[in-house]
């Protein structure tokens, strides 16, 4: 299988496992991925995931051309088909670190901005070359990158068409640590363990948070944060540590 998908404890790493290929996307891995997706968002032995690809000339290079081109231009086949894949449907609040080596372009690169932590190698290229094919990066870029970092950067990575390095993306604010490409993974790994310690619900109610209340009202987005808040010191989490903070003083 294309996608491939493994658990080390609390932590799940989903791969993209056609290296020879670039990992570029066929329609059947798009399924797989969304359906991978699925599953772990329903396993609640997982409390963090790591997006990674297959060795090191390519995190993902987005859609198999020779598969994805003839089907969506025939008009018979509907983009949002891809939508599970991307993340773009259901609430999937478990954190995902993406580990990103080589080429990281187009449909690739749509997927990484879909994951909440990002590392990166130092020699890593990221590019989204759709402007120059005639269509457009809708596998929900057009709507995260310019809510994920300045309208003008978003623009620029957008519009041109250009490559751009690593250490670009680290100063625009799309990465969080650029290291050496033997480093990636393990560091994706350790920060994907070291949140699945975490209490799961306080983990993914921050996330859900930021992913829903951006965009309400100030009044309405502070009644909803007020609920979310109240869930988690509710629970029984909250429970035992306020009970061992309370027996420590």
């Amino acid at each position: 299988m294309a996608i491939e998908v493994t658990r080390d404890g609390a932590v799940a790493t989903v791969r993209f496992a056609r290296p020879e290929k670039l990992n570029a996307l066929t329609l059947a891995m798009y399924d797989d991925l969304g359906r991978a997706f699925g599953e772990i968002g329903q396993d609640d032995r997982v409390h963090a995931v790591v997006l990674a690809g297959s060795g090191d000339r390519a995190f993902c290079v987005g859609a198999d051309l020779t598969e994805s081109i003839p089907a969506l231009s025939s008009g018979q086949f509907d983009i949002s088909a891809w939508d599970p894949a991307h993340l773009k449907t259901g609430a999937f609040y478990k954190p995902i670190v993406s580990a990103v080596r080589g080429l990281c372009m187009g449909g690739g690169f749509e997927i990484m901005l879909a994951t909440d932590l990002r590392i990166a190698a130092e020699d890593a290229v990221f590019q989204f070359p759709e402007v120059g094919h005639g269509f457009v990066p809708a596998g929900g870029t057009l709507v995260r990158l310019t809510r994920q970092i300045a309208y003008a950067q978003a623009m620029e990575l957008m519009l041109t068409g250009r490559r751009f390095t690593a250490a670009e993306l680290l100063t625009r604010g799309v990465l969080n640590q650029v290291v050496a490409s033997d480093q990636v993974e393990p560091t994706a790994l350790a920060l994907a363990a070291e949140i699945a310690d975490k209490s799961p619900l306080a983990v993914q109610t921050i996330k859900e948070a930021a992913l829903t209340l951006y965009d309400l009202p100030t009044a309405e987005a502070f009644a909803r944060e007020a609920i979310l808040g109240q869930r988690t010191f509710t629970s029984d989490d909250a429970k035992q540590t306020l009970t061992r903070f309370t027996l420590k003083t």
